[in-house]
């Protein structure tokens, strides 16, 4: 999904939802190395939210080495094949425990959520 077409998920901080959507285009490939992202006023204008807020997401995308800026040009993606591994690997840890979490807190066994987790992979045509 093209940066143009980011929605906000409503799961945290707004800037926070924004790094999530660049870091899973990163790892799923939709966003590539190389790739300048929008600037911070357009991304700010398509999501109507403060341009600071997308500024702190951009500073944190750059802090991590997602995002190379220069004065006067847009930031540059910055992604090879450790950085994409390194990022996936992150995201991952955090959607299961954030998940697992839940689960845990409603009383679901850990054999349920598998079982359910396995049903819904075969329903999108993984197979498991």
């Amino acid at each position: 999904m093209p940066v143009e077409e980011m929605e906000l998920d409503g799961r945290g901080p707004i800037y926070q939802q924004i790094v999530r959507f660049v870091q899973r285009g990163v790892v799923a490939g939709t966003i590539g190395d190389g790739e300048e992202l929008p600037s911070r006023r357009a991304i700010s204008a398509l999501l109507g939210v403060n341009p600071n807020t997308v500024q702190k997401a951009y500073r944190q995308l750059e802090e991590e080495g997602v995002l190379v800026s220069r004065a006067g040009a847009r930031s540059c993606v910055r992604a090879d094949e450790a950085q994409r591994a390194r990022i996936r690997a992150a995201l991952v840890r955090e959607e299961v425990g954030a998940l697992v979490t839940a689960l845990l807190q409603m009383g679901v066994p850990a054999e349920e959520a598998v079982r359910e987790l396995r049903r819904q992979y075969r329903e999108r045509g993984e197979e498991v």
